[in-house]
């Protein structure tokens, strides 16, 4: 499952960034959707690697060099699919996290208190398999957080930061009526 993850099975890769009293809100992969392009590459290799072998051209070095090379775009988008494995998108009461990478971590970080506007922008097909990218805006210089594409479940996360960026307001507190005097 790519989406919402309970907060007690967020891997510890990502807890271990956590402060000890941070309660999460939300965690999630992002949206298999950001699979497709290296998919479509390998499968349009293969395509072309079986219409070369099939039609014979070139010679037997040729053919094998095609080969080779498709196994390393295949190598390559097996290694796609393990960095999407990795990727985790975190909200907490206090910041929103990025959390990526396998062998070397990346910790994008952004506290909610800096949080000047943020935009959801989604596309015909972000619409139709339900992802979205989150456009992050805040006060002063460029943030490492400012662009989260393939974002799932987009309407639902959005609120969620919305209500943590403006928590609603309390009532007024009552006020006595002025006699007239």
């Amino acid at each position: 499952m790519y989406g919402l993850v309970n907060v007690g099975t967020l891997p510890s890769r990502v807890r271990e960034y956590l402060m000890p009293t941070e309660e999460v809100v939300v965690g999630l992969r992002m949206h298999p959707a950001s699979l497709w392009r290296p998919a479509i590459l390998v499968l349009a290799g293969l395509l072309v690697v079986a219409f070369v072998t099939s039609t014979g051209l070139g010679g037997g070095v040729f053919v094998e060099l095609i080969w080779i090379l498709w196994a390393l775009l295949f190598l390559w988008g097996c290694w796609r699919v393990v960095n999407w494995r990795f990727r985790y998108f975190v909200v907490t009461e206090n910041r929103i996290m990025l959390v990526t990478g396998v062998f070397d971590k990346d910790v994008a970080m952004l506290p909610l208190t800096k949080v000047t506007d943020m935009r959801l922008n989604q596309s015909v097909p972000g619409r139709v398999f339900r992802y979205a990218e989150f456009i992050v805006e805040s006060a002063g210089q460029e943030q490492a957080l400012r662009r989260v594409p393939f974002v799932p479940y987009p309407r639902f996360l959005y609120q969620e930061i919305l209500a943590l960026i403006f928590p609603p307001k309390s009532a007024p507190p009552p006020t006595e009526k002025d006699p007239g005097f």
